[in-house]
């Protein structure tokens, strides 16, 4: 059976269950070949959610694995800490730099696929928190592909879903049981006239495969921003052509402005950890200090240090005030396995 089209399935956080539903509502033997990321920490066994899958599919479920062909019926799952990326009647995994946090990526798998089929592919996103996903859409549509959103009111967790509509003028927002029914409307149809596939994505798309970015390629595709890449330190360039900001250093990171959001406050809650305990060891040693010299002589020298402890405690709880501030804006995504 030929390829008609290529399938691909982002979600995160609630999406095991989400994507287990799809899996059983696609209709068996249509020419597709289907693709999956699921975030998921460094640790987990994607084998585990293969099997999961393979209980409700006549599609064969692998694990996805580098020079693989993409073959007919098959479901490609992305494993733990390897972008899943799409070439031509291949399938490619790399080690590069996070997106947007996470590797897997589901914009790297939605760019790529996008690169490689243009028209001939559907993207779904599931549920999810944040906004990998969103990018990665938006070259799919802009690609001459199709997009489709799960219903954000019935998604466990809905910020991915609503990313995407806020950013993408998506063909379909529907409940996942009326999934199945589209993708078979959609594959029954004649193919559309093709849309040449945008320069930036490609660029992109070459970038993450190669894991390495030019400065004639960042300026295609970017203007240099003021802020620096968390990660590495690089400069950051701000991707144009795109509704959703998003930034990418020469390294490879790339972050939408939420996910630079949470990194920087990682960052700024492990410096403030630092300042907190060179400050304590500091007022301690004031304080041994201050004891040895009164235990000798009651002294001005040991008034100075017990008064300049005293001082770095006030600066400690202040910082400690801080860092539970910050921790109030709320727990990230830290994947579902």
């Amino acid at each position: 059976m030929e390829l008609k089209q290529i399938i691909v399935i982002g979600s995160s956080a609630g999406g095991i269950k989400a994507v287990d539903q799809l899996i059983g509502k696609l209709s068996p033997d249509l020419p597709v070949a289907i693709f999956i990321v699921i975030h998921m920490s460094i640790k987990s066994q994607a084998e585990v959610l293969c099997r999961q899958f393979q209980r409700k599919t006549s599609y064969e479920c692998l694990i996805a694995a580098d020079g693989q062909p993409i073959t007919v019926g098959k479901v490609y799952l992305a494993p733990a800490d390897r972008h899943l990326f799409i070439k031509r009647d291949i399938v490619r995994l790399t080690h590069g730099p996070h997106e947007n946090r996470w590797r897997p990526s589901i914009d790297v798998l939605f760019r790529s696929a996008a690169a490689a089929y243009d028209s001939k592919v559907i993207g779904i996103i599931l549920s999810g928190l944040l906004d990998d996903g969103t990018s990665g859409m938006s070259a799919i549509k802009r690609s001459g592909g199709v997009c489709i959103v799960q219903e954000p009111d019935e998604a466990e967790f809905d910020d991915m879903p609503r990313s995407v509509l806020n950013n993408v003028d998506v063909d379909y927002r529907v409940l996942i049981d009326d999934m199945g029914y589209i993708i078979n409307e959609i594959i029954s149809k004649p193919p559309t006239g093709m849309l040449p596939i945008p320069e930036d994505v490609k660029i992109e798309a070459e970038i993450t495969e190669r894991m390495i970015s030019s400065i004639q390629e960042m300026e295609k595709i970017g203007t240099h921003s003021n802020f620096t890449c968390p990660d590495c330190g690089g400069g950051l360039w701000k991707i144009k052509n795109e509704d959703l900001a998003r930034y990418r250093c020469h390294t490879g990171h790339v972050y939408t402005e939420n996910a630079l959001v949470e990194k920087q406050n990682e960052a700024l809650e492990e410096s403030l950890w630092v300042s907190v305990r060179i400050l304590e060891e500091r007022r301690n040693l004031f304080l041994n200090i201050g004891g040895r010299e009164k235990g000798l002589h009651e002294g001005e020298l040991s008034s100075t240090y017990r008064q300049k402890a005293k001082q770095l405690s006030v600066h400690i709880e202040r910082l400690k005030a801080l860092l539970v501030a910050i921790s109030k804006t709320g727990p990230l995504d830290e994947g579902y396995l």
